[in-house]
């Protein structure tokens, strides 16, 4: 079943992103220690509950998602977020050497947690940094009124913190301290 990329893909897509990176328990899936779900059984599943996927539009999410939240294994049996996950799931990610800037976009309304505490991860396993300002801004303005951060991310690798790169290319890293953490112009900053 091949879907326009409109709205009608938008529901179906956080749906998945729901199951595959919070809560495969709202439907009775399991997860294997890397995230992976069978998709015969997540079709299945979502449509006891109301959601119809097939193969065919589980490739279309994965291949057309603007922000590549999804991954099929190269067999096509199998499923999985690329990062985001509030539940613990072992990516089998390796460490790899972060460049020297990357950039996360928040909300000003977290502008003093963030000064005082730094970035933390919150609910998921870990902070997501991105490598260009301008997807750091479109995070940013998904949460209100945008700020994006400047991250001295090689100084962070230098000084023995580890990074990540998802397949989706999201930087992933367990915390920034707020010393490495450059704000824009100070005056546009809260």
């Amino acid at each position: 079943m091949r879907v326009d990329m409109t709205d009608t893909l938008k529901p179906l897509s956080k749906f998945l992103s729901l199951i595959l990176r919070h809560d495969p328990e709202a439907i009775g899936l399991q997860l294997d220690e890397q995230g992976w779900a069978d998709v015969d059984e997540l079709i299945a599943k979502a449509a006891a509950h109301g959601k119809r996927y097939d193969h065919a539009l589980l490739q279309q999410l994965v291949r057309d998602n603007d922000k590549q939240r999804f991954k099929l294994s190269d067999d096509g049996r199998r499923i999985r977020a690329n990062q985001g996950h509030s539940i613990e799931i072992d990516l089998a990610l390796m460490p790899i050497a972060p460049p020297d800037s990357l950039y996360h976009g928040t909300a000003t309304r977290y502008a003093d947690a963030i000064r005082a505490q730094g970035l933390r991860k919150q609910s998921r396993q870990q902070v997501h940094l991105s490598s260009d300002r301008d997807t750091a801004h479109k995070v940013g303005s998904r949460h209100g009124r945008p700020v994006v951060l400047h991250v001295r991310a090689g100084e962070m690798h230098a000084r023995g913190a580890a990074f990540f790169r998802a397949d989706n290319g999201v930087w992933l890293t367990d915390a920034v301290a707020a010393e490495f953490i450059d704000w824009p112009d100070e005056a546009a900053a809260p």
